[in-house]
């Protein structure tokens, strides 16, 4: 395990109560991501993958264990401390893009930044139109989200993750909605974001395709981690 690693996770364990009833979706957990890495985590409905990846996004804290982002001891947070991370720490790349639909592509990727305090707004437009070019949606910055193909509107959705800079992007299931050449522009969108701009992305993905576009593939079966499958390579 690497002291220097981007994220480390040490023995996380995510234990969910209801009355007498306990849920362990996350069970003992250590894991190190290298700053600039594209990780995508696979494994079946109910093992841990998507509790793991908003454990690590700050959206929910673990039962017991260490979680580090860079410099930052999320695991040790309080709830308006990671809000406050969040903002510009990490970006969260859903599968059904979650956009406001009486807003144009430009409004939907300029919210993140009406939250952050001391922005003019001539700086919130540069970061927004910086932003859609890096996905290539600058010609419909306009455009609403009835008016965009599915492909697009999750280009407005990871320009919105995108728009605060962060260092870390997290994606659920971020094809799972697409068509198939969507999907593989989508795929060399997020391998170019990781290659060419540093970011640090954790994917899940039922996908093994998808899987395959990452730089390395980890599985989890029932809160553990699992060695990687010989057909993934295939």
């Amino acid at each position: 395990m690497s002291k220097n690693a981007f994220i480390r996770c040490r023995k996380l364990t995510k234990i969910y109560r209801k009355g007498r009833i306990e849920v362990t979706p996350l069970e003992d957990l250590t894991l190190d991501v290298e700053a600039g890495d594209f990780l995508a985590l696979m494994g079946p409905s109910g093992s841990g993958k998507t509790t793991l990846l908003n454990l690590i996004a700050g959206i929910d804290q673990p039962s017991s264990g260490d979680l580090f982002v860079g410099d930052n001891e999320i695991s040790r947070m309080s709830r308006g401390q990671l809000t406050k991370w969040r903002a510009s720490g990490c970006g969260y790349i859903f599968q059904l893009y979650h956009l406001v639909p009486i807003l144009s592509a430009f409004e939907n990727v300029e919210l993140p930044l009406l939250l952050q305090s001391g922005l003019s707004r001539s700086k919130r437009r540069a970061k927004v139109t910086s932003a859609l070019e890096l996905v290539g949606l600058s010609d419909r910055a306009d455009h609403r989200p009835s008016e965009l193909s599915g492909g697009q509107e999750q280009r407005v959705a990871i320009a919105r993750a995108l728009v605060a800079d962060p260092p870390l992007l997290v994606a659920d299931e971020p094809t799972g909605d697409l068509d198939r050449e969507s999907a593989d522009q989508i795929l060399g969108l997020l391998a170019e974001l990781a290659n060419e701009h540093g970011k640090t992305i954790v994917m899940v993905t039922h996908d093994a395709r998808a899987a395959n576009a990452a730089a390395r593939t980890l599985h989890l079966e029932k809160g553990k981690l699992v060695e990687q499958r010989e057909e993934l390579g295939a």
